[in-house]
């Protein structure tokens, strides 16, 4: 699958201004996962794993700590994820993760972005066929067959395994991330995840170039700057 799954899913930690941004997208979703799994990593594997990505991209303790617990508390918004998918410049393939509670509202502003960009957003289905819907697990090692064994032994569906420069990554179906982590935990406990996500990895890639480029950026740009947008995953190649 390559290593280029690092750079489909759209970074906008660039700024002070998009920090916060990234901030504020991480506490929605600790929100969520916690109130939804549970308050205590120790207990919600997906919490867990969500606080240590927050950490290496330099989430403050007290952003963490602010949505858990809200969490506790039971009130709050009622955040609900929401997909939305269709053609951007280039005609390249784009795929929208949200976090809403006013879904009618943020299905608007993610279509004006497709708008405004001469894209265009389509239908459930229209371009989710072509991406595969994964659970990424990387981390040093360099025997990958011992990690296959070991997924094998734990009755995980594997879907490939790579090892490259010193690091090996371990793709599967996003419904057996929890299985598989577990698996590599028990096996493997001095593992440290480099990568611990789920993301929609595309099946090809769109190579986009001239004015495409240009406008692609302005699309990105508008998608950050949705409060309820999450994460942003395409195909396109610049």
């Amino acid at each position: 699958m390559g290593r280029a799954y690092q750079n489909r899913k759209e970074s906008i930690a660039k700024t002070a201004n998009a920090k916060s941004k990234v901030y504020s997208k991480y506490g929605r979703e600790i929100y969520v996962v916690a109130k939804q799994g549970g308050v205590e990593p120790d207990a919600n594997l997906q919490l867990r794993s969500l606080i240590d990505r927050a950490k290496k991209d330099q989430v403050p303790a007290h952003v963490i700590e602010k949505a858990i617990d809200k969490a506790k508390g039971g009130a709050g918004e009622d955040y609900a994820p929401a997909v939305y998918e269709g053609f951007g410049p280039g005609n390249c393939m784009v795929m929208v993760e949200c976090l809403t509670d006013n879904p009618a509202r943020t299905f608007g502003e993610v279509r004006n972005c497709f708008t405004k960009t001469k894209s265009k957003i389509g239908a459930p289905g229209s371009v989710a066929h072509m991406f595969d819907h994964c659970a990424i697990l990387a981390f040093a090692g360099e025997d990958d067959d011992a990690v296959l064994e070991a997924l094998m032994m734990a009755d995980v569906d594997v879907t490939d395994i790579e090892a490259e420069d010193g690091m090996i990554t371990v793709f599967a179906p996003h419904t057996e991330w929890h299985k598989a982590k577990t698996a590599l935990q028990e096996n493997f406990p001095e593992t440290d995840f480099e990568t611990d996500e789920i993301q929609y990895l595309p099946q090809v890639m769109t190579t986009i170039s001239g004015d495409d480029v240009a406008m692609m950026e302005k699309f990105l740009d508008m998608l950050n700057d949705c409060d309820d947008v999450q994460n942003i995953y395409h195909n396109a190649e610049f």
